[in-house]
């Protein structure tokens, strides 16, 4: 996983992991969560990579808008 560069610094977001069609994202508190274009949307899942890629707005992102529409939580 990447680590997440977090510019606001106020960030619940420490890492990602970017794949086809699929975001893997893991919270400050150690959790892994899958999203994909079947569980979050196609354009939530392009806009949430670009915001990784970013380094900020990932967690107010999906807190607002993609909520707890993941695939999966991960071990």
């Amino acid at each position: 996983m990447q680590r997440y560069k977090n510019l606001s610094g106020e960030s619940g977001v420490l890492a990602y992991e970017i794949g086809d069609r699929s975001i893997t994202v893991r919270f400050s508190g150690g959790e892994r969560y899958l999203y994909t274009d079947q569980s979050a949307g196609a354009d939530n899942i392009a806009e949430m990579q670009r915001l990784a890629t970013l380094g900020s707005g990932l967690s107010t992102f999906i807190s607002q808008v993609v909520k707890d529409r993941y695939e999966r939580k991960l071990d």
